[in-house]
Protein backbone atom coordinates (compact mmCIF):
# COMPACT_ATOMS: atom_id res chain seq x y z
CA UNK A 1 0.00 0.00 0.00
CA UNK A 2 1.48 3.62 -0.92
CA UNK A 3 2.32 5.27 2.23
CA UNK A 4 1.05 8.94 0.71
CA UNK A 5 -2.27 7.13 0.02
CA UNK A 6 -2.66 6.09 3.80
CA UNK A 7 -1.53 9.36 5.03
CA UNK A 8 -3.67 11.67 2.80
CA UNK A 9 -6.96 9.54 4.53
CA UNK A 10 -8.72 12.26 7.13
CA UNK A 11 -8.97 9.68 10.61
CA UNK A 12 -10.80 10.77 13.40
CA UNK A 13 -9.84 8.45 15.93
CA UNK A 14 -12.29 7.92 19.01
CA UNK A 15 -12.02 6.55 22.89
CA UNK A 16 -14.87 6.64 24.86
CA UNK A 17 -14.58 6.82 28.01
CA UNK A 18 -15.84 6.75 31.72
CA UNK A 19 -13.84 5.69 34.95
CA UNK A 20 -10.57 5.03 33.22
CA UNK A 21 -7.94 6.90 34.80
CA UNK A 22 -6.18 3.13 35.09
CA UNK A 23 -5.39 2.94 31.35
CA UNK A 24 -6.00 6.20 29.83
CA UNK A 25 -2.14 7.93 29.44
CA UNK A 26 -0.88 4.32 28.47
CA UNK A 27 -3.49 4.22 25.70
CA UNK A 28 -3.15 7.43 24.20
CA UNK A 29 0.75 7.28 24.66
CA UNK A 30 0.53 4.12 22.64
CA UNK A 31 -1.86 5.42 19.85
CA UNK A 32 0.20 8.36 19.46
CA UNK A 33 2.93 7.62 16.38
CA UNK A 34 -0.16 6.32 14.46
CA UNK A 35 -1.43 10.05 15.05
CA UNK A 36 1.88 11.18 13.64
CA UNK A 37 1.78 8.75 10.45
CA UNK A 38 -1.80 9.35 9.66
CA UNK A 39 -3.47 12.61 9.32
CA UNK A 40 -5.45 11.64 12.33
CA UNK A 41 -7.78 13.45 15.49
CA UNK A 42 -7.79 11.56 18.72
CA UNK A 43 -11.24 12.54 20.34
CA UNK A 44 -11.61 11.42 24.34
CA UNK A 45 -15.48 11.52 25.46
CA UNK A 46 -15.88 11.43 28.62
CA UNK A 47 -19.03 10.29 30.17
CA UNK A 48 -18.92 11.94 33.52
CA UNK A 49 -15.84 10.11 35.09
CA UNK A 50 -15.14 10.37 38.90
CA UNK A 51 -11.51 9.58 39.10
CA UNK A 52 -9.70 11.25 37.67
CA UNK A 53 -9.79 10.58 33.66
CA UNK A 54 -11.09 14.05 32.65
CA UNK A 55 -8.03 15.67 34.43
CA UNK A 56 -5.60 13.11 32.76
CA UNK A 57 -7.17 13.76 29.09
CA UNK A 58 -7.23 17.66 29.45
CA UNK A 59 -3.58 17.53 30.48
CA UNK A 60 -2.86 15.18 27.31
CA UNK A 61 -4.41 17.28 24.86
CA UNK A 62 -1.61 19.89 25.74
CA UNK A 63 1.23 17.49 24.98
CA UNK A 64 -0.46 15.38 21.90
CA UNK A 65 -1.17 17.04 19.08
CA UNK A 66 -4.62 17.10 17.33
CA UNK A 67 -5.95 15.84 20.71
CA UNK A 68 -9.25 16.65 21.86
CA UNK A 69 -11.93 16.31 24.69
CA UNK A 70 -15.62 16.02 24.77
CA UNK A 71 -18.17 15.45 27.36
CA UNK A 72 -20.65 12.45 27.00
CA UNK A 73 -23.94 13.85 29.11
CA UNK A 74 -25.66 10.50 27.65
CA UNK A 75 -22.80 8.45 29.04
CA UNK A 76 -23.32 5.34 26.93
CA UNK A 77 -20.77 4.53 24.06
CA UNK A 78 -23.22 4.63 21.30
CA UNK A 79 -24.02 8.49 22.30
CA UNK A 80 -20.18 9.16 22.49
CA UNK A 81 -19.42 7.64 18.89
CA UNK A 82 -22.33 10.31 17.49
CA UNK A 83 -21.09 12.84 19.25
CA UNK A 84 -17.74 12.61 17.99
CA UNK A 85 -18.78 12.38 14.05
CA UNK A 86 -21.33 14.92 15.37
CA UNK A 87 -18.74 17.63 16.41
CA UNK A 88 -15.66 16.28 13.68
CA UNK A 89 -17.16 14.31 11.25
CA UNK A 90 -17.37 16.52 8.59
CA UNK A 91 -13.65 17.30 8.42
CA UNK A 92 -12.46 13.20 8.43
CA UNK A 93 -12.69 10.22 6.19
CA UNK A 94 -13.54 7.49 8.38
CA UNK A 95 -13.85 6.81 12.15
CA UNK A 96 -11.76 4.34 14.20
CA UNK A 97 -12.98 3.36 17.54
CA UNK A 98 -11.36 2.54 20.42
CA UNK A 99 -12.13 0.23 23.19
CA UNK A 100 -10.38 1.88 26.66
CA UNK A 101 -10.42 -1.78 28.23
CA UNK A 102 -8.11 -2.83 25.31
CA UNK A 103 -4.81 -3.03 23.71
CA UNK A 104 -3.77 -2.52 20.52
CA UNK A 105 -0.89 -3.87 18.07
CA UNK A 106 1.70 -0.57 16.97
CA UNK A 107 0.28 -0.57 13.71
CA UNK A 108 -3.18 -0.97 14.62
CA UNK A 109 -4.77 1.90 13.01
CA UNK A 110 -2.80 2.24 9.78
CA UNK A 111 -3.75 -1.65 8.76
CA UNK A 112 -7.33 -0.79 9.40
CA UNK A 113 -6.77 2.26 7.11
CA UNK A 114 -4.78 -0.11 4.51
CA UNK A 115 -7.49 -2.38 4.83
CA UNK A 116 -10.37 -0.24 3.91
CA UNK A 117 -8.26 1.31 1.08
CA UNK A 118 -7.44 -1.96 -0.46
CA UNK A 119 -11.43 -3.92 -0.21
CA UNK A 120 -12.93 -0.59 -0.70
CA UNK A 121 -15.30 -1.87 2.67
CA UNK A 122 -17.72 0.36 4.42
CA UNK A 123 -16.70 -0.97 7.52
CA UNK A 124 -13.66 -2.93 8.70
CA UNK A 125 -13.74 -5.56 11.82
CA UNK A 126 -11.20 -7.11 13.43
CA UNK A 127 -11.08 -10.17 15.64
CA UNK A 128 -10.75 -10.22 19.61
CA UNK A 129 -8.76 -12.15 21.81
CA UNK A 130 -9.36 -12.28 25.63
CA UNK A 131 -6.79 -12.13 28.12
CA UNK A 132 -7.17 -12.23 32.14
CA UNK A 133 -4.60 -11.43 35.16
CA UNK A 134 -6.28 -12.57 38.53
CA UNK A 135 -7.64 -16.33 38.47
CA UNK A 136 -11.41 -15.52 37.99
CA UNK A 137 -10.31 -13.38 34.79
CA UNK A 138 -8.31 -15.63 33.54
CA UNK A 139 -10.97 -18.47 33.44
CA UNK A 140 -13.51 -15.89 32.10
CA UNK A 141 -10.68 -15.00 29.14
CA UNK A 142 -10.79 -19.03 28.68
CA UNK A 143 -14.26 -19.36 28.33
CA UNK A 144 -14.86 -16.05 25.93
CA UNK A 145 -11.83 -17.45 23.58
CA UNK A 146 -13.74 -21.32 23.70
CA UNK A 147 -16.49 -22.16 21.72
CA UNK A 148 -18.10 -22.69 24.93
CA UNK A 149 -18.04 -18.88 25.70
CA UNK A 150 -18.42 -17.50 22.43
CA UNK A 151 -20.34 -19.59 20.57
CA UNK A 152 -17.78 -20.23 17.32
CA UNK A 153 -17.78 -16.80 16.69
CA UNK A 154 -16.02 -15.78 13.94
CA UNK A 155 -14.49 -12.82 15.39
CA UNK A 156 -11.85 -14.09 17.51
CA UNK A 157 -8.39 -14.55 16.58
CA UNK A 158 -7.98 -17.24 14.08
CA UNK A 159 -10.41 -16.47 11.38
CA UNK A 160 -9.05 -15.43 7.75
CA UNK A 161 -9.84 -12.10 6.59
CA UNK A 162 -13.45 -12.36 5.13
CA UNK A 163 -16.67 -10.63 3.96
CA UNK A 164 -18.85 -10.59 7.26
CA UNK A 165 -22.37 -9.56 8.32
CA UNK A 166 -20.85 -8.83 11.98
CA UNK A 167 -17.65 -8.21 13.90
CA UNK A 168 -15.79 -5.91 16.47
CA UNK A 169 -16.46 -2.51 15.25
CA UNK A 170 -12.97 -0.78 14.46
CA UNK A 171 -13.15 1.06 11.45
CA UNK A 172 -16.23 2.76 9.72
CA UNK A 173 -16.74 5.32 6.64
CA UNK A 174 -17.80 8.23 8.25
CA UNK A 175 -19.88 9.18 5.07
CA UNK A 176 -21.31 5.28 5.62
CA UNK A 177 -22.21 5.72 9.44
CA UNK A 178 -23.76 9.17 8.59
CA UNK A 179 -26.07 7.89 5.58
CA UNK A 180 -27.69 5.08 8.17
CA UNK A 181 -27.51 7.63 11.13
CA UNK A 182 -25.07 6.38 13.17
CA UNK A 183 -25.19 4.63 16.41
CA UNK A 184 -28.55 4.05 17.73
CA UNK A 185 -29.05 5.69 21.16
CA UNK A 186 -31.38 3.75 22.44
CA UNK A 187 -29.12 0.84 22.76
CA UNK A 188 -26.56 0.98 25.87
CA UNK A 189 -25.42 -2.32 24.60
CA UNK A 190 -25.30 -4.36 21.38
CA UNK A 191 -25.36 -1.12 19.65
CA UNK A 192 -22.64 -2.48 16.99
CA UNK A 193 -24.75 -5.88 16.13
CA UNK A 194 -27.88 -3.13 15.27
CA UNK A 195 -25.65 -0.90 13.44
CA UNK A 196 -23.95 -3.80 11.30
CA UNK A 197 -27.85 -4.65 10.59
CA UNK A 198 -28.66 -1.20 9.31
CA UNK A 199 -25.79 -1.26 7.52
CA UNK A 200 -26.63 -4.73 5.20
CA UNK A 201 -29.40 -3.52 4.80
CA UNK A 202 -28.53 -0.11 2.97
CA UNK A 203 -26.00 -1.95 1.26
CA UNK A 204 -22.66 -1.21 2.56
CA UNK A 205 -20.09 -4.34 3.57
CA UNK A 206 -18.33 -4.88 5.77
CA UNK A 207 -14.66 -6.18 5.98
CA UNK A 208 -13.17 -8.61 8.43
CA UNK A 209 -9.54 -8.39 8.85
CA UNK A 210 -6.53 -11.06 10.18
CA UNK A 211 -4.27 -8.48 9.47
CA UNK A 212 -4.37 -7.53 13.44
CA UNK A 213 -6.82 -7.56 16.14
CA UNK A 214 -7.15 -6.48 19.28
CA UNK A 215 -6.97 -7.67 23.21
CA UNK A 216 -9.57 -6.95 25.71
CA UNK A 217 -10.24 -7.63 29.80
CA UNK A 218 -13.13 -9.39 30.97
CA UNK A 219 -14.65 -8.68 34.00
CA UNK A 220 -12.64 -9.59 37.03
CA UNK A 221 -15.58 -11.09 39.08
CA UNK A 222 -18.66 -13.12 38.78
CA UNK A 223 -21.48 -9.85 39.62
CA UNK A 224 -19.95 -7.32 36.56
CA UNK A 225 -19.57 -10.27 34.23
CA UNK A 226 -23.28 -10.97 34.58
CA UNK A 227 -24.32 -7.45 34.61
CA UNK A 228 -22.55 -7.14 31.14
CA UNK A 229 -23.65 -10.59 29.58
CA UNK A 230 -27.45 -9.28 31.16
CA UNK A 231 -27.17 -5.60 29.27
CA UNK A 232 -25.98 -7.68 26.10
CA UNK A 233 -28.94 -9.98 26.01
CA UNK A 234 -31.09 -6.91 26.22
CA UNK A 235 -29.68 -5.28 23.81
CA UNK A 236 -30.10 -8.18 21.31
CA UNK A 237 -33.52 -8.62 22.03
CA UNK A 238 -34.39 -4.92 21.68
CA UNK A 239 -32.29 -5.60 18.04
CA UNK A 240 -34.59 -8.47 17.18
CA UNK A 241 -37.87 -6.56 18.18
CA UNK A 242 -37.05 -3.31 16.47
CA UNK A 243 -35.78 -5.26 12.74
CA UNK A 244 -38.24 -8.47 13.22
CA UNK A 245 -35.67 -10.16 12.74
CA UNK A 246 -34.52 -14.22 14.30
CA UNK A 247 -32.04 -15.03 16.40
CA UNK A 248 -29.11 -17.45 15.01
CA UNK A 249 -28.59 -20.87 15.86
CA UNK A 250 -25.86 -20.14 18.08
CA UNK A 251 -28.14 -17.50 19.57
CA UNK A 252 -30.93 -19.98 20.20
CA UNK A 253 -29.28 -21.99 22.35
CA UNK A 254 -28.16 -20.25 24.94
CA UNK A 255 -31.74 -18.55 24.64
CA UNK A 256 -33.37 -21.14 26.46
CA UNK A 257 -31.15 -20.92 29.43
CA UNK A 258 -32.82 -19.39 31.62
CA UNK A 259 -36.10 -20.69 30.81
CA UNK A 260 -34.23 -24.39 31.39
CA UNK A 261 -33.15 -22.40 34.81
CA UNK A 262 -36.50 -21.60 35.76
CA UNK A 263 -38.03 -24.49 35.03
CA UNK A 264 -36.01 -26.36 36.95
CA UNK A 265 -37.85 -25.18 40.04
CA UNK A 266 -40.66 -27.66 38.81
CA UNK A 267 -38.74 -30.31 39.92
CA UNK A 268 -40.23 -29.93 43.24
CA UNK A 269 -43.74 -31.56 41.29
CA UNK A 270 -41.80 -33.64 38.64
CA UNK A 271 -38.28 -34.53 38.95
CA UNK A 272 -38.23 -34.66 34.87
CA UNK A 273 -38.57 -30.52 34.99
CA UNK A 274 -34.96 -31.10 36.07
CA UNK A 275 -33.29 -32.79 33.45
CA UNK A 276 -32.97 -29.52 30.42
CA UNK A 277 -30.61 -27.69 33.33
CA UNK A 278 -29.01 -30.56 34.55
CA UNK A 279 -27.95 -31.58 31.09
CA UNK A 280 -27.10 -27.85 30.65
CA UNK A 281 -24.79 -27.43 33.63
CA UNK A 282 -23.15 -31.30 33.48
CA UNK A 283 -22.20 -30.28 28.98
CA UNK A 284 -20.63 -26.79 30.45
CA UNK A 285 -18.78 -28.88 33.36
CA UNK A 286 -17.70 -31.32 30.79
CA UNK A 287 -16.37 -28.95 28.33
CA UNK A 288 -14.69 -27.71 31.06
CA UNK A 289 -13.31 -30.92 32.52
CA UNK A 290 -12.11 -31.70 28.91
CA UNK A 291 -10.19 -28.32 28.85
CA UNK A 292 -8.29 -29.19 32.13
CA UNK A 293 -7.58 -32.47 30.57
CA UNK A 294 -7.46 -32.56 26.99
CA UNK A 295 -5.80 -28.92 26.86
CA UNK A 296 -4.31 -29.01 29.93
CA UNK A 297 -5.91 -25.75 30.95
CA UNK A 298 -5.77 -25.59 34.53
CA UNK A 299 -8.88 -22.62 34.18
CA UNK A 300 -11.14 -25.02 32.18
CA UNK A 301 -13.22 -26.02 35.64
CA UNK A 302 -13.46 -22.55 36.35
CA UNK A 303 -14.22 -21.05 32.79
CA UNK A 304 -17.62 -23.43 32.69
CA UNK A 305 -18.96 -21.42 35.47
CA UNK A 306 -17.61 -18.43 33.91
CA UNK A 307 -19.51 -19.46 31.07
CA UNK A 308 -22.52 -20.43 32.78
CA UNK A 309 -22.69 -17.12 34.06
CA UNK A 310 -22.50 -15.72 30.76
CA UNK A 311 -24.84 -18.25 29.76
CA UNK A 312 -27.54 -17.68 31.85
CA UNK A 313 -27.04 -13.49 32.42
CA UNK A 314 -27.49 -13.06 28.25
CA UNK A 315 -30.34 -15.37 28.53
CA UNK A 316 -32.38 -13.31 31.48
CA UNK A 317 -31.64 -9.88 29.73
CA UNK A 318 -32.90 -10.91 26.43
CA UNK A 319 -36.36 -12.47 27.95
CA UNK A 320 -36.83 -9.63 30.25
CA UNK A 321 -36.72 -7.62 27.50
CA UNK A 322 -38.99 -9.34 25.34
CA UNK A 323 -41.46 -9.59 27.60
CA UNK A 324 -41.33 -6.50 28.72
CA UNK A 325 -44.77 -4.72 27.21
CA UNK A 326 -42.96 -1.19 27.27
CA UNK A 327 -40.41 -1.94 25.44
CA UNK A 328 -41.89 -3.63 22.53
CA UNK A 329 -44.56 -0.71 22.53
CA UNK A 330 -41.93 1.55 22.20
CA UNK A 331 -40.25 -0.52 19.35
CA UNK A 332 -43.52 -0.74 17.25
Amino acid sequence: MNADAVASVRCLIVIPCLNEAAYLERLVRHLEPDLADLTATLVVIDGGSTDGTRDIARRLTAEVPNMHVLDNPKRIQSAAINLAVATFGTEHDYLIRIDAHGTYPDDYCRVLVEEALETGADSVVVAMQTIGFGTFQKATAVAQNSVLGNGGAKHRVGAESHWTDHGHHALMRIAAFRAIGGYDEAFTANEDAEYDYRLHQAGYRVWMTARTSMVYYPRASALPLFKQYFGYGRGRARNFLKHRSRPSLRQMLPLMVAPVAVGAFLAAITWIAAVPFVLWAAACMGYGAWMALGQRNPYGPLAAVSAMIMHFAWSAGFWREMLDPRQRRALA
